[in-house]
């Protein structure tokens, strides 16, 4: 092992008490957070305690701060809001308040707190930090402690989370119910939009965000709205004019609807409140349009939560843990955040002493793909720019397609599509794609394009002929590992065909999210929600029976993505993947901890299993198994979830993963074309001109296919690193299995081993 990791027992939590609270508003994924800190806190040792109706609960005592159970935290991963209460509380805003606070903690022996809320609660959690030795000492001379109290409890460690839908707290890139939000924000526009398109409506939607507009800029981008106001940028005088000459031309063009988005903080540049209601008296006045005035409100912070908020919870919530186990006299008070894909520590008051939000890229791809300019305004290019699906469809591929076409316009591109991948390339179904053949893609499942998993080396001969007879000078291949296996077979056979010469690249929309270079896939997080929503209807449909287990098989092939992280999301027992290999002595202790947990108070269980994760132990055999085991104890039921997690309407993780890369792509392809044309033709022959647009870690980066070679599984058409195998640990921890586990520096889990116990060891199992 590594100097650098050390083993759980330096974190052991024997003899500390840690409570937890949620403050301020509620938001999708609380729970979630609750229950990681609860049980990775008794997973180590330590006393857990709810502080129920947030710093309000603090201040009163009594019954309001309760020790918490492993049970206790079962089945809250599902519920939205906050299942422990939160209120505001102006009383802790003074000192006495405090003081109060401070005493209901001594007398419990709790000197960890973690907080989940907004700025405003983290930064008073800092403040009664700071003051916490100055009222213990009050506290002592009041008589209401003694002087081994103070010493006993004389550090108070804080870890905060940031539970908010608004998204505005500077150094995490999401905040906890963010994701679950926009969920809601767009199943409405979604709904909308039909009965809009029925009638020839101009809808105006008012979306939360009094000071911060992440949900109306990032909500516009995931539908493909007409216009936007949020109070970052107000919009210039005469703003009126263009937003009705843009309605205009709208219907010109015989669209039939109009979306506009409005934050409810949204101002002019004069200071003035935009209002749902002046915007929609415009729209009549001015153009006599059908226009309706739709105020989301409170609908946004209710509902179940994402996927990806149970997932940032759970993450959060364990690292939240881990830091106040590691702190010392001396740690300032942290918040846990999300950068990239990676949990982080920060400093709380750096973060929330920067109140502004970066918009930058949001919105320049927004404005790249909701203002149309007129021919005359294009810039003067002569290059034509293919582009094309591949694999299995994945939702989220059209949002992509879209914003490839609009921003290739934009940039003065002839823009051409190639219906059914590289079949229907050699085939020839391409032709011209134009602005308005794109209009409503972004909410569309599937593959309008169509799309095939053929390879193009058959027909090579065929493509370039193609290419040649449309002049292509670039291609964007937007799919799974076929499309990776394509896009190496057209540059390998460059020296033989001039016409593959071209920029290409590649952006990953699959499902199993198992391509080499990005840590993400188009289409995966649909499918992780489509997962997650099932698995939450298969354990409701055992309420109120007898003790039942659900073996439920999940895509992938080789790749235990969904299984692991859909695993996470839905609370699950255990998941079987390909990449942690197991044998029948795994699966008899995944049943023996099933049947414990069964004799308790817990009566749902639920196994996940990959596809192809071993060519022995199928799901009917392990359906088998668990049920000739468990017999007498649960019963079991099976299914195997099949096409439906391919399809549906795009998540908005995907719509906006997918618009924002396909236009990085096109930005990239016009910079390779421009640098690669030379004696009137485009040749481009080098590594660097074919290349991969992914996610890694914090950053989109483009890499050569070339150098991913030597990062990819062929033989199981999955990448030799996958970070979220770090996931593991975090999953076991809250399944309440018995683990060893390393620490890296920064805190996070990265490895498990799993123990197998003796009989006797039930009784440990935390």
């Amino acid at each position: 092992m590594s100097d650098t990791r050390k083993f759980v027992e330096n974190l052991s939590g024997a003899g500390k008490s840690i409570a937890v609270l949620t403050s301020g508003g509620d938001a999708q994924g609380m729970n979630g957070a609750v229950r990681a800190v609860v049980r990775m806190g008794i997973y180590v040792g330590a006393k857990v305690y709810f502080i129920h109706e947030g710093y309000q609960g603090m201040v009163d005592g009594g019954d309001n701060i309760k020790e918490a159970t492993w049970e206790s935290v079962s089945s809250m991963l599902q519920v939205g809001g906050t299942v422990i209460g939160s209120a505001r509380c102006k009383e802790f805003r003074t000192h006495e308040g405090r003081l109060k606070a401070a005493h209901n903690l001594v007398q419990r022996g709790i000197t960890n707190l973690c907080v989940i809320g907004g700025d405003g609660s983290l930064t008073g959690a800092n403040l009664f930090k700071e003051e916490w030795s100055g009222l213990l000492n009050e506290l002592l001379e009041q008589g209401l402690i003694d002087e081994e109290a103070v010493r006993r409890n004389s550090v108070l460690h804080i870890v905060g989370m940031v539970g908010s839908i608004d998204n505005d707290f500077c150094g995490t890139d999401m905040t906890i119910g963010t994701d679950s939000a926009l969920h809601r924000i767009i199943e409405v526009v979604d709904a909308i939009m039909t009965t809009a398109q029925s009638h020839q409506r101009t809808f105006v939607l008012e979306v939360m965000g009094r000071h911060c507009g992440y949900l109306a800029l990032v909500s516009a981008l995931a539908c493909g709205a007409d216009w936007v106001f949020f109070p970052e940028m107000p919009p210039e005088d005469g703003w009126e004019d263009n937003m009705c000459q843009k309605l205009s031309e709208n219907r010109a063009d015989k669209k039939r609807l109009n979306i506009i988005i409005v934050a409810e903080g949204a101002i002019d540049c004069r200071n003035k409140a935009i209002t749902p209601d002046y915007i929609k008296d415009l729209v009549v006045g001015r153009l006599g349009l059908d226009t309706r005035v739709t105020i989301l409100g409170h609908v946004q912070r209710g509902g179940t939560p994402s996927a990806f908020d149970r997932i940032l919870a759970s993450r959060m919530g364990v690292e939240a843990v881990v830091a106040l186990l590691e702190a010392s006299a001396d740690t300032p008070a942290c918040v846990v955040s999300l950068v990239g894909n990676e949990a982080v520590r920060l400093p709380l008051m750096e973060c929330v002493q920067i109140v502004s939000v970066s918009f930058e890229h949001n919105l320049s791809t927004y404005r790249l793909l909701a203002s149309r300019k007129a021919d005359s305004e294009l810039p003067n290019s002569s290059f034509n720019v293919a582009v094309l699906n591949v694999g299995a469809p994945a939702a989220g591929m059209n949002a992509a397609v879209r914003s490839a076409v609009r921003v290739g316009i934009t940039e003065g591109h002839k823009m051409f599509a190639v219906n059914d991948g590289f079949e229907g390339f050699h085939k020839g179904q391409i032709k011209e794609i134009k602005w308005g053949d794109v209009g409503g893609w972004t909410g569309q499942g599937g593959s309008l394009l169509g799309t095939k998993r053929t390879l193009p080396g058959k027909h090579l001969d065929k493509i370039a002929e193609q290419m040649r007879i449309h002049n292509i000078n670039a291609l964007l291949v937007i799919g799974g590992f076929e499309a990776y296996m394509g896009l190496l077979e057209l540059s390998s056979a460059r020296d033989k065909y001039s016409e593959f010469c071209v920029p290409m690249v590649m952006i990953p929309a699959t499902v199993s999210n198992n391509i080499p270079g990005s840590d993400l896939s188009i289409g995966s997080d649909t499918a992780l929600n489509a997962i997650t929503d099932t698995c939450d209807r298969i354990k409701q449909s055992a309420s109120g029976t007898k003790r039942r287990v659900f073996i439920i098989e999940t895509m992938g092939g080789y790749c235990g993505y969904l299984a692991t992280v859909g695993g996470l999301a839905a609370g699950a027992d255990a998941v079987y993947i390909f990449e942690e290999p197991f044998d029948i002595r795994d699966l008899q202790t995944n049943v023996e901890h099933l049947t414990h947990k069964m004799k308790t108070s817990i009566q749902r269980g639920l196994v996940l299993r990959n596809e192809n994760c071993n060519e022995n132990f199928t799901t009917d055999f392990i359906y088998q198994l668990y049920s000739e085991e468990g017999r007498g104890v649960f019963d079991c039921r099976k299914n195997i979830l099949g096409h439906m997690q391919q399809g549906g309407a795009p998540s908005p993780f995907d719509r906006n993963f997918g618009t924002k890369v396909a236009a990085k792509a096109i930005q990239w392809i016009t910079r390779m074309l421009k640098e690669s044309y030379k004696g009137g033709i485009v040749f481009a022959n080098s590594e660097e001109s074919v290349c991969l647009l992914g996610m890694r870690r914090r950053a989109m980066v483009f890499q050569p296919l070339a150098q991913l070679q030597g990062e990819t599984d062929f033989v199981h058409r999955i990448p030799k690193d996958q970070w979220w195998l770090k996931l593991r640990p975090v999953m076991k921890i809250l399944a309440k299995y018995k683990i060893d586990y390393d620490v890296s520096e920064s805190g996070q889990l990265e490895h498990v081993t799993q123990v197998r116990p003796k009989e006797s060891d039930f009784s440990a199992c935390i």
